[in-house]
């Protein structure tokens, strides 16, 4: 995701539809934050850590889990908890560990990345996966790991391909991570039980700051071994916090409350995209709206003044020359889908 352009000072938007972490806390959410019970999670007593922590675990199956600050800390501790400096992760040349946090692997954890080419469906090739493990020469980056992504782009992986990909990852010595930020928009797109979907991984990040509408943090889940590294590796990027029940508690509320609500966001998904899709200067990827975005493609030259006609009436997309990412999200109604589409019709008419 290019950020560039995101940033606005001061704004206060009508309609705001660059991404799902654009959400504010519900009041639900904040009462839950300040009535949280608190204590100090660097020493493993903050009761509303813990909980959300064996809350998370429970949910998909895992030994253990871990409260990080953000995705891109969840993915790093991850990638650096499965794999040793000189060592390499397998991932797809669009995911968000390859393209979108900052060579942190690569920067800070000596590990390598062998991209390989993301599929239309947001998978990997298992052909591909096995042709780039490198052989065991010492010529050779040693190949350690296999990054999956799911939702990629909108787009889910149902559980027969996350567990094919993970079944080959694991034929070849691979440890297999899946992120997961937006994990809980494919479950409520399959109708699955989390488990299921992620039962053949070794590790997966959930991210609560997106689609689940808390203000920060990740959960990291995995073997207690591994979470016991991953704990040493969040200390090392100090990552280590203290009073977090606070961040806990958003996420404990927004599990048990935002979860089956979410099915509202793609609903308004597709209907952005159909009325979108009336206009013929707009191409719009329907095919691909399977969860909470819609990706619109302009002819050559319209984006900008596109983009700038919606600031003025108080509306916000994300950047791109040509294609635009939109994404819904429980701050944006069905009303607020209507009156962008309405401003639209008024650039383009």
């Amino acid at each position: 995701m290019n950020y560039a352009g995101y940033k606005l000072t001061n704004f206060n938007a009508r309609v705001d539809l660059r991404s799902d972490t654009v959400t504010h806390p519900s009041d639900g959410m904040k009462d839950a934050m300040i009535n949280a019970p608190l204590g100090d999670d660097v020493y493993g007593d903050d009761p509303s850590v813990n909980f959300l922590q064996e809350k998370v675990a429970k949910l998909l199956g895992k030994e253990a889990a871990l409260l990080v600050s953000s995705g891109t800390q969840s993915n790093l501790c991850a990638m650096m908890a499965h794999c040793q400096r000189g060592e390499e992760i397998l991932t797809g040349d669009h995911y968000h560990v390859f393209m979108d946090e900052a060579g942190g692997a690569s920067v800070l954890g000596g590990i390598m990345f062998a991209p390989l080419l993301t599929q239309e469906n947001g998978g990997l090739s298992i052909k591909e996966i096995q042709e780039k493990i490198k052989p065991d020469d010492e010529h050779c980056a040693i190949s350690k790991m296999l990054s999956l992504e799911n939702t990629h782009q909108g787009r889910v992986l149902d559980v027969d391909e996350v567990s094919t990909l993970a079944s080959c990852g694991h034929k070849n010595g691979l440890s297999v991570h899946l992120d997961g930020a937006r994990l809980m928009n494919a479950i409520v797109k399959l109708n699955v039980d989390p488990k299921a979907i992620v039962a053949n991984v070794d590790s997966v990040s959930l991210c609560l700051s997106k689609g689940l509408g808390t203000p920060a943090g990740s959960v990291l889940s995995g073997s207690a071994e591994f979470i016991k590294k991953a704990k040493r590796i969040r200390k090392l990027l100090g990552g280590g916090l203290r009073q977090a029940g606070i961040l806990a508690a958003a996420g404990v509320y927004a599990l048990d409350n935002n979860i089956d609500r979410m099915v509202i966001d793609h609903e308004n998904a597709i209907r952005l995209a159909e009325q979108l899709n009336s206009f013929p200067q707009i191409c719009v990827d329907l095919e691909n709206v399977q969860t909470n975005m819609v990706f619109i493609e302009l002819n050559d030259g319209v984006a900008q003044h596109f983009r700038q006609h919606l600031l003025k009436k108080g509306m916000l997309i994300g950047a791109g020359d040509k294609v635009i990412r939109l994404v819904t999200h429980l701050n944006s109604s069905q009303n607020d889908i209507d009156l962008f589409v309405s401003e639209v019709d008024a650039f383009f008419n």
